[in-house]
């Protein structure tokens, strides 16, 4: 076990986007854009929207926010190789406090799996049913043990050389670090967020529209069989959203050598306006690395409608305009 009470992710808001555009489908337009039907837009300025409008505007210029206040590793041990790990900006949240016994002994293990997956475990007999925080390269969410005081968790790979650090409310936790050979084949995108948003990673492979075979998202997320095979990308949701303001990371991973092919991707951020958002500025932050090079962080805010427009999504169209999510 070892103490973990100078870990912090960075305070504050995240820095806001400057010119975010966004798209605003109504309830019928929605049916179009997850259905048989490709989007439809207008052109790029101001307008008064009434509930059936749609706003479009496909350049978006995001900035990077400067990392204050980077996570703070515990003291290492001989054998633990050290690495570079962006903080992130997202604001952790402050829940109660929890006693620790103490004899409790806290583990940790990672072990490499495929797909440049790891597999993520935690025992903690005396701390059953509470929260701990995730925090991995500038990746951070929020996850539950067990009754037994336990976690087994699949985590997406930022980095060849892979420490992750587990803290739990009271300060306590653990670390754990493995070697990940298979992370320089594989590009992957981060939307990590706080809370209740409404954000969704939407990514269309290959010329797909959506809802067609190619269209990747948390309505059908596929698993990293699809990119042992070849057949394309796939997306991983960590974090427990019934947690109070919980922190979420979906990360879309895909490997290279597919990501590399001309038009072969195509990824938006979109966050449906729901009660829980609507006439508020919901903030995200994305992580993006490509083919085992060091993360690019950047920070995204967006204005949610009034109430009225319940049922409607906003799209930030090409967020990786030219990226390709490849390294070239």
């Amino acid at each position: 076990m070892i103490r973990i009470k100078e870990i912090a992710t960075a305070a504050g808001t995240l820095a806001c986007a400057v010119g975010i555009g966004f798209v605003m489908q109504s309830s019928d337009s929605a049916d179009r854009i997850y259905g048989d039907q490709p989007q439809q837009s207008v052109p790029d300025e101001q307008l008064e929207l009434p509930q059936d409008a749609v706003l479009d505007v496909e350049s978006i210029t995001l900035t990077s926010a400067e990392l204050e206040t980077p996570v703070a590793l515990p003291k290492a041990q001989p054998d633990v190789v050290k690495v570079a790990a962006p903080a992130s900006t997202l604001e952790v949240p402050n829940p109660p406090q929890t006693s620790l016994d103490a004899s409790c002994d806290i583990t940790a293990s990672a072990r490499a799996v495929a797909a440049a997956m790891v597999n993520l475990t935690l025992e903690a007999s005396c701390l059953p049913r509470e929260r701990v925080t995730v925090h991995h390269s500038g990746m951070v969410f929020s996850q539950t043990t067990d009754a037994a005081g336990g976690l087994d968790l699949t985590v997406p790979a930022l980095a060849k050389d892979a420490v992750f650090i587990l803290a739990f409310t009271n300060g306590d936790g653990a670390m754990a670090q493995t070697v990940v050979e298979e992370v320089d084949d594989y590009d992957r995108m981060v939307l990590q967020w706080r809370g209740d948003t409404g954000f969704q990673i939407h990514a269309r492979e290959f010329g797909a529209e959506y809802g067609e075979d190619g269209h990747v998202w948390s309505g059908d997320m596929r698993d990293r069989t699809a990119a042992i095979t070849g057949v394309g990308g796939f997306i991983v949701a960590n974090g427990d959203i019934t947690l109070a303001d919980p922190l979420i990371a979906e990360v879309y991973s895909i490997p290279t050598a597919l990501s590399e092919r001309p038009n072969a991707l195509r990824l938006s951020v979109e966050a449906e306006v729901t009660q829980a958002n609507c006439n508020s500025e919901i903030e995200a932050q994305t992580l993006h690395m490509a083919a085992g090079t060091a993360v690019e962080t950047k920070n995204i805010a967006l204005a949610v409608p009034e109430c009225d427009a319940i049922g409607n999504f906003l799209v930030l169209n090409n967020l990786l305009t030219d990226l390709t999510v490849a390294s070239n």
